[in-house]
C-alpha cells in the first residue's frame, strides 16, 4: 500500500494541542505504514496568512519532533487552481452568484422565519445573460458555488464506518469569493490529488466538507483518499477549549510549562483511543501500536493531569547527560549526584529549582519543641559516611532509632524530614541521607535541634 498523509495547517495563528494532535495521528500512521508525509501551509487567505505564523509552523513541529518529507506552500499554486477553476466553470461545475452579503443574509432569515433550512434557493442559476449583464453594470463581481449533485454522497471512514450525507440538506459551497480569493474546499481537493495523498485525517468538524470533497475529487477524476475524522477536544468538563486554547500551544506547553516533547506526543497520540496512555521517548515507540480505528467517535476530553503524569515519568527516567545542558540552566552547581537524587521527584526540570533547595542550599530548618530531644539523638545515632555511599543508611539508622527511643510511623520519619530538609514531603529521605553524607546531615540536625520552631 503506497500511504501519503498530509498536515496542513493554516498561518493564521499558532499550533494548539488540537492541531499537534492531528499533525501526529497523520505522522505515526505515515511511520506505521513506511508513508510519505507532507507539510502543506494553507495560505490561500492572503488577508490573513503571516510569514511569522508560518515560521513559527515549521519550528513547532521541530521543537515536537515531528518530521516530514516534503513541504509547499499553496500560494505557490495560484496558477493551477486557475486551471481547474476553469475546467469547472467550462463544465458547468461552478455557477456565478451576484448576491450581496446582505441579501444572502435577508435570504436566509426569511427561510428560518419560515421554519425552512437555510440553504441557498440556487437562484442565480436562472439568471438570464442581460440580467447578468445589469448586475456587471452596476460593477457587481460574482462569487461562484458549486453546483451539487441531488444525491446522497458516501464515504467511508476509518473511525466512524459509513458516512451519508444528504446535498438536499447543504446549500452549493462557495469555492471562490467575489475578489477572486480561492476558499479551502477546492485547493486542497487539487493538492491531495496532485500530491496522491491516500489518507486524509483530520477533525470531524470537516465531515461536512468531506462530502463536498468526495464530490470534487470524482469531477476531476482522481482517486478518492481515505479518511478518518478524530473526535475534537475538550477541557475535564466536557465543554470547547477555545476560550483556552492560548495557553495550549506548542510555545506555553513546551516553553511555559515545562512539557517535554515526548510528553505532550505520548499524551495526544493516545487520547481519545482505547489503548492505555504510555510515556514513549520516540515517535518510532508510538508508531508501532499504533492503530486509527482505536479511536473514538465521542469527544476526547484533554486532561493536563493526565500528560504532567507522562512528563513525571519520562523525566525520572532521564540520563544526567540527556538532561546535563537544560538542567544547569535552572541550576548552575547541579551535579550528576544532584540529579539521580533530584529526578524522581519532579513533574518538570524546572522543578529541580526546588530540589536544589532541599539538597544543595541550606534551606529553614523545622523542629517542633517536642521534637528537639529526638533529632538530637538522631544526630548522635548516626553512623560516618560519605555522599554516595549511603544507601543504606536510612533503614539502619531508623531501625536503631526505632529501638532507642520506641517512635515509629509518622512520629519517627516526619521530624527527620522537617529537620532534614524544612518541608513535609520531597525526594525520598533514604536518597537525600545518601546525597548530604553524614556530615552535612548531622549540621542540619544540631541546627534543627537548636531551633525553636514548628
Amino acid at each position: 500500500m503506497n500511504v501519503t498523509l498530509r498536515f496542513a495547517p493554516s498561518p493564521t495563528g499558532a499550533l494548539h494541542v488540537g492541531n499537534i494532535r492531528t499533525a501526529l495521528l497523520n505522522k505515526l500512521f505515515c511511520l506505521k505504514h513506511n508513508g510519505h508525509f507532507i507539510l502543506r501551509i494553507d495560505d490561500t487567505d492572503t488577508e490573513r496568512s503571516t510569514q511569522a505564523f508560518a515560521d513559527g509552523i515549521v519550528r513547532d513541529l521541530k521543537d515536537l519532533g515531528i518530521a516530514y518529507d516534503e513541504t509547499f506552500n499553496q500560494s505557490d499554486r495560484f496558477d493551477r487552481y486557475n486551471a481547474v477553476r476553469d475546467l469547472l466553470i467550462e463544465g458547468g461545475h461552478l455557477y456565478p452568484c451576484f448576491e450581496t452579503p446582505e441579501e444572502l443574509d435577508r435570504k436566509r432569515k426569511r427561510q428560518l422565519a419560515k421554519r425552512q433550512p437555510p440553504v441557498y434557493d440556487r437562484a442565480a442559476l436562472s439568471l438570464s445573460e442581460e440580467e447578468i449583464e445589469a448586475y456587471e453594470a452596476e460593477g457587481r463581481v460574482p462569487h461562484w458555488r458549486l453546483l451539487l449533485p441531488d444525491e446522497d454522497i458516501v464515504f467511508q471512514d476509518m473511525i466512524r464506518g459509513e458516512i451519508k450525507i444528504n446535498t438536499a440538506s447543504l446549500s452549493d459551497p462557495v469555492l471562490i469569493r467575489a475578489d477572486g480569493a480561492y476558499l479551502y474546499t477546492l485547493c486542497s481537493v487539487i493538492d491531495d490529488g496532485d500530491y496522491r495523498v491516500s489518507h486524509i485525517m483530520r477533525g470531524e468538524d470537516h465531515i461536512t466538507n468531506t462530502a463536498v470533497q468526495v464530490h470534487i475529487f470524482n469531477i476531476l477524476g482522481f482517486p478518492c483518499p481515505t479518511f478518518a475524522h478524530h473526535s475534537l477536544l475538550t477541557d475535564e468538563n466536557g465543554e470547547k477549549l477555545s476560550k483556552r486554547i492560548g495557553s495550549l500551544t506548542v510555545r506555553s506547553l513546551l516553553e511555559t510549562e515545562g512539557f517535554e516533547p515526548a510528553a505532550v506526543l505520548s499524551y495526544l497520540a493516545r487520547l481519545g483511543s482505547s489503548q492505555p496512555l504510555e510515556a514513549k521517548d520516540t515517535l518510532q515507540e508510538l508508531a508501532e501500536n499504533f492503530d486509527i480505528t482505536s479511536f473514538s467517535a465521542s469527544a476526547a476530553r484533554f486532561t493536563p493531569t493526565e500528560m504532567t503524569g507522562l512528563n513525571r515519568a519520562l523525566i525520572a527516567r532521564k540520563s544526567y547527560a540527556e538532561v546535563e545542558e537544560r538542567l544547569k540552566t535552572h541550576i548552575p552547581k547541579a551535579s550528576e549526584a544532584f540529579w539521580e537524587a533530584a529526578r524522581h521527584n519532579i513533574d518538570f526540570l524546572k522543578d529541580t529549582k526546588n530540589q536544589a533547595d532541599i539538597l544543595l542550599d541550606e534551606p529553614t530548618l523545622l523542629c517542633a519543641p517536642e521534637d528537639k530531644d529526638f533529632i538530637a539523638a538522631a544526630a548522635a545515632a548516626l553512623p560516618p559516611f560519605v555522599s554516595g555511599d549511603g544507601g543504606s543508611v536510612w533503614k539502619e539508622w531508623t531501625d536503631k532509632l526505632k529501638n532507642e527511643t520506641g517512635r515509629k510511623g509518622k512520629s519517627l520519619f516526619m521530624p527527620l524530614r522537617k529537620a532534614l530538609t524544612g518541608a513535609e514531603q520531597g525526594p525520598e529521605m533514604a536518597v537525600i541521607t545518601d546525597f548530604l553524607g553524614s556530615e552535612r546531615i548531622k549540621a542540619r540536625l544540631l541546627k534543627a535541634s537548636g531551633a525553636a520552631c514548628g
